[in-house]
This record gives C-alpha cells, structure tokens and sequence, in this order.
C-alpha cells in the first residue's frame, strides 16, 4: 500500500525538488501541494492524506496553529513538521499541537523518509537533530536574559503577536487601525526594550511568553 503525502511548503522551488525525491521512492505518493496555511487546510479536507508534511513557517498562519486545525478536522491525517528552525521552542510547540514527526530541513531527505514510513507505521519520530535540540532546550531552560513582557505596553505586545504570525507591517497597521510608520516605530521599541534584533528571535520570545497566536 501506497504512503499518501502531501506536502505544505512555501517555497515551491523547495516543493518541486522534495517531491521529486519522494516520487521516486516506490511506497510514498504525493497526493497533493499546498503553499499556504489556508490552501493546507483546504487541500487535506479535498485528499485526506495519509502524511501531511508541513513546513513551521507559512505566509498567512502559523504551522503550529494549522497543525492543530488539521488535527481537529481530520484526526486520521498525522503529521510530520518539516522546519529549517533550529530551536528548541519549535520543536516543543509543535508536539504539544500534535504532530507525530519533527524533522529538520539540514538533516536531509533520509530523515523526512524515515519520519514518514515511522508515522505511517503508527510510531513518532524525531530527527537527530531535533532530539538534539530538545536536550539543548532543557539544558537551557530558565537561562533567557530577556525581560518579561511586562516592559512592553498593550499595543506594543499586540505588533509583537502579530509579528510571530508572520504579518508584515501593512498588514499588522491595517488589523490594529494604524499606519505602518507607526508599527515601525512600535517594533524599534519592542526590539529596544527586549534586546531582541531578529523576527526569530522575536518570534520565539513571543511564543514563550504565551503572545503567540498556537
């Protein structure tokens, strides 16, 4: 029997060259492709795949957030999270959302393989390299130099909610009711008061202080 996988991924050159591989092994077939949040929810309710693979990070939605969706909608789909992010917050957030699978972009196409027949099979699987992250994350943990969200005024940790969504500034000025310029101006703050320069780094405070939308 045939492994049924869809694969949600944003990036389509990613898509084309993964699914590639993936056809040319004799058990997977790809059932279909998704590159947004909203097409994934659509496609998987259209195909009921077997595996959804699903990339963290998408245009419109969080992939721990579409995680959940899926699980909620169609319990019979498992998924594998496929994520160039290297931390350990990702990891954790999307087994909490459910996800049978966490591998890792830079382990290779060994590793999705063998998350794919393991979930099929009906066991779980972490890539070396996640599991590393998980040991790295609770080595860690309570060490994070960041203040609390407390610093942050209420406007400012909605831009910050609305930045670990993947929203651009227009898009955070139009939902909140200001002008882009002035998101600028809320996100230099933000960053000022966290001591936080990149979207990642942003992204996985917000997740951590509960202002991620997961």
């Amino acid at each position: 029997m045939n492994i049924r996988v869809m694969l949600a991924d944003d990036h389509r050159m990613f898509r084309e060259a993964l699914g590639g591989q993936l056809r040319a092994e004799p058990d997977i077939e790809i059932v279909a492709e998704a590159s947004t949040g909203a097409e994934t929810l659509y496609r998987a309710g259209q195909t009921f795949p077997d595996i959804l693979v699903l990339d963290i990070a998408l245009p419109d939605a969080s992939g721990i957030e579409i995680a959940r969706q899926v699980i909620e909608r169609h319990a019979r789909i498992r998924i594998v999270a496929l994520s160039g992010y290297a931390d350990p917050l990702y990891v954790q957030e999307m087994l909490k959302a459910g996800v049978s699978a966490y591998v890792v972009k830079s382990g290779g196409t060994e590793d999705l393989l063998a998350a794919i027949r393991a979930v099929f099979a009906g066991h779980s699987y972490l890539s070396p390299e996640a599991t590393d992250l998980l040991v790295a994350g609770s080595n860690s943990r309570g060490q994070s130099s960041a203040p609390p969200v407390t610093v942050l005024s209420g406007r400012e940790r909605d831009v910050l909610r609305l930045l670990a969504d993947g929203k651009r500034s227009t898009e955070i000025a139009a939902e909140l009711g200001i002008t882009a310029a002035t998101v600028d101006v809320h996100r230099r703050n933000i960053r000022d008061k966290l001591g936080l320069n990149t979207t990642a780094e942003l992204t996985r405070y917000a997740i951590r202080e509960g202002l991620h939308s997961v």
